[in-house]
């Protein structure tokens, strides 16, 4: 079987927001290398993890074979959730979690292609059963098209340029590697930029993985799914790694937590809106210095947990 070792981030501080009961059931919506769902379980709770990568979901199973049929793998992508737990015959579930983004084993796969640091074949897909990648995108996307994901999705400030950098590049041949890639973005970034902040690919190599995977597409409505199949007092605990995916979380919780939205002229309440959430972390959640230590990928991770009413 293919090792998959991850360190999970923030484990004691999104288990402990669960609030996890003996007997209660949970669901975690991006299972990954199963470390929280193992803390999980060992505090009592039953765990349904779900998870779009079969050798994440294969080794996830193995770890926590010896917690028997209180773990239950599913391969899906975390926005089919309310599916999931209808297969499962449950209405409601005592908890929910989610890991955003990708883990260390998918960045340290050289073949899986999500790293700028190695050499290889466009990929980014998190569920190679899909037929779309990395490939498709930088091959095939018209250079506007380019330019509005990694301006969007990479907050890249010379979007522009590397589009344009692109689409010049593929006239020649076909665009084939990460490596490619990879100093094709260094032509197009100023030598003067490149000399401070984060490896110059980065941020372009962000922005391709969530358009391979739709990962932002579908994070508004997976997390209103969530918090919809919360019991009353369950609690979603989500972990986010980039400024994008927080916002959502942040506004989505935001929204969850108001009431009435009519406006302010208004002398009565017409809207009937009721606060769904109470939130709990008005501020994130950060790792702290010893974590940071030991995991340095940890640096961007921000928790945020909100409690259903």
């Amino acid at each position: 079987m293919t090792a998959f070792h991850h360190t999970t981030v923030l484990k004691k501080e999104t288990v402990d927001g669960l609030l996890v009961r003996e007997g209660g059931i949970y669901v975690d919506m991006t299972l990954g290398g199963g470390g929280h769902s193992e803390e999980i379980l060992r505090r009592g709770g039953n765990v349904i993890g779900i998870d779009q990568d079969s050798v994440a979901l294969r080794a996830a199973t193995e770890r926590l074979g010896p917690f028997g049929n209180r773990f239950t793998p599913v391969k899906r992508n975390f926005r089919e959730i309310k599916a999931v737990l209808r297969e499962q015959a449950l209405e409601a579930v005592d908890g929910v979690l989610m890991d955003l983004g990708v883990s260390s084993p998918q960045l340290d796969d050289a073949e899986r292609g999500f790293s700028y640091m190695q050499d290889a074949p466009l990929d980014m897909r998190m569920d190679r059963e899909n037929a779309f990648s990395a490939r498709e995108i930088v091959n095939g996307f018209s250079e506007e098209e380019l330019e509005s994901i990694i301006r969007e999705y990479g907050e890249e400030r010379w979007a522009k340029r590397i589009a344009s950098f692109i689409t010049e590049a593929r006239k020649k041949k076909t665009i084939e590697t990460t490596g490619e890639l990879v100093q094709i973005i260094k032509a197009a970034v100023p030598k003067g930029a490149r000399r401070d902040g984060p490896h110059p690919a980065k941020r372009t190599f962000q922005a391709i993985r969530i358009a391979v995977n739709s990962e932002l597409d579908v994070l508004e409505t997976a997390l209103a799914d969530a918090i919809d199949v919360l019991r009353p007092g369950g609690r979603i605990s989500v972990i986010t790694f980039h400024s994008l995916e927080d916002r959502i979380v942040k506004n989505t919780f935001q929204t969850a937590a108001a009431g009435c939205i009519c406006p302010k002229e208004y002398p009565v309440c017409v809207c009937g809106k009721k606060p769904t959430v109470r939130i709990e972390t008005r501020k994130p959640i950060l790792p702290g210095e010893e974590e940071l230590e030991e995991n340095p990928r940890a640096r961007s991770a921000k928790l945020r947990i909100a409690e259903k009413r």
